[in-house]
């Protein structure tokens, strides 16, 4: 089995800073860049489950829902990698979105 307690923690960490964040800052691209974040991890997961099956879209459940979204779809992806460069690339990609998002 493989740790993802790393990626959890970024995960978590991104969330918690979104949820913290003003609605400000949301609005001008934090929240925009959590769910692009969300869908790509949810992307991923589902091309791990289902290789070849056409992925569905996360959906816009608006700014306040982001880092629900990315808490979901990151630990979606949690459970199906399974190596240890699958998770550092999930890190990577996790910790660059939070800093496009600015959070």
């Amino acid at each position: 089995m493989v740790d993802t307690t790393r990626l959890i923690g970024a995960v978590d960490q991104f969330a918690d800073r979104l949820r913290a964040a003003p609605q400000s800052r949301l609005q001008r691209g934090a929240a925009a860049e959590a769910l692009a974040l969300a869908r790509a991890l949810a992307r991923w997961t589902q091309e791990l489950e289902a290789p070849g099956v056409e992925p569905r879209e996360m959906p816009d459940a608006g700014m306040f829902a982001a880092a629900d979204q990315i808490t979901v779809a990151g630990r979606d992806l949690a459970v199906v990698l399974t190596s240890e460069a699958e998770v550092e690339e999930a890190v990577r990609v996790v910790g660059e979105a939070q800093k496009r998002a600015g959070v």
